[in-house]
């Protein structure tokens, strides 16, 4: 007998579904209440002012007040389900990246590797393409990782947008960078919540092809450094779990060729120091008195 002599049996087949999707759906979320679920994302999502305070990757702050707002071109903020940025329409990149990093993002979802503009960007601005980057020397940097990423294949793509990339030369982009994203997800498996902002400093890097300040006709400026901020926080503890011993981690790295082989401990530096290069303000939801103790620290271990 056919499906559609027993309609009452199509119903229930469509209910079993949507549980069973539904289902699928609550296996991806979040324990914490701080925290943003993979499984909610969309992997364009449209800008909106409102969400600041509510964004689990602008827990700890938006370091250069960047507003929602097309009269801040230079300082353009776009919130994602995977991350939040600053975004400078003149250069062409963003000034800062910033995401939570926690088992709840992990998961074996493949590289997407599908570099593409974004579209979300107002109208009229220009949106840089991948191929922008081609035959330049400089490999298209992530700053929110693609491998911190890969709970499901639409937050992986979401990290191929060209609004979380810049230039990078590929000695630190494949070298000392990348050591310290595996380092990262390290720390993340060992038990702990990460917060991480990245970004680059100054104008000028050395890739293969030599010095350079922009690429695509000055559409994209080249950062001399590349510069990241990462706090370590106990799993699920939240803001709430920081204190005068919670580890932060700051290194500032050369944007050139010939450090692919170092240590990026060597390039460990104190989120003051971070913070004088950049005029931002990090760690700015923490109360002052444990930003003086923490952003003065150089991370040793």
């Amino acid at each position: 007998m056919g499906l559609k002599h027993l309609p009452w049996l199509g119903g229930f087949l469509l209910l079993l579904t949507g549980c069973a999707i539904a289902s699928a759906t609550e296996s991806l979320s979040f324990s914490s209440s701080e925290t943003t679920s993979p499984a909610q994302t969309v992997a364009q999502s449209t800008p909106s002012a409102d969400t600041t305070s509510s964004s689990a990757h602008l827990l700890l702050g938006n370091p250069s007040d960047a507003k929602a707002d097309v009269a801040s071109p230079e300082n353009y903020l776009m919130i994602k389900p995977e991350y939040a940025l600053s975004y400078s329409r003149s250069k062409g990149i963003p000034n800062w990246v910033s995401w939570q990093l926690s088992q709840a993002w992990q998961g074996d979802a493949p590289r997407q590797n599908n570099f593409r503009s974004d579209t979300t960007l107002p109208t009229g601005w220009y949106r840089v393409t991948t191929t922008n980057y081609t035959y330049s020397g400089f490999d298209r940097g992530h700053m929110t990782a693609s491998e911190d990423r890969t709970a499901i294949i639409e937050v992986n793509s979401a990290t191929f947008l060209m609004t979380n990339i810049l230039p990078q030369s590929p000695d630190n982009n494949r070298g000392p960078w990348a050591v310290l994203e595996e380092y990262c997800r390290t720390l993340v498996k060992q038990g702990n919540d990460l917060y991480i902002i990245a970004g680059g400093s100054g104008i000028g890097g050395i890739g293969e092809n030599g010095s350079m300040s922009t690429l695509a006709s000055g559409r994209i400026t080249v950062p001399a450094n590349t510069w990241k901020v990462v706090v370590v926080l106990p799993a699920g503890g939240g803001i709430g779990g920081i204190n005068n011993n919670t580890r932060v981690i700051a290194v500032n790295m050369p944007n050139s060729q010939g450090i692919r082989t170092t240590d990026w401990r060597s390039f460990r530096t104190s989120v003051d120091q971070i913070e004088a290069t950049t005029g931002y303000n990090f760690l700015s939801n923490v109360s002052e008195a444990l930003q003086e103790t923490l952003e003065s620290k150089v991370d040793t271990q």
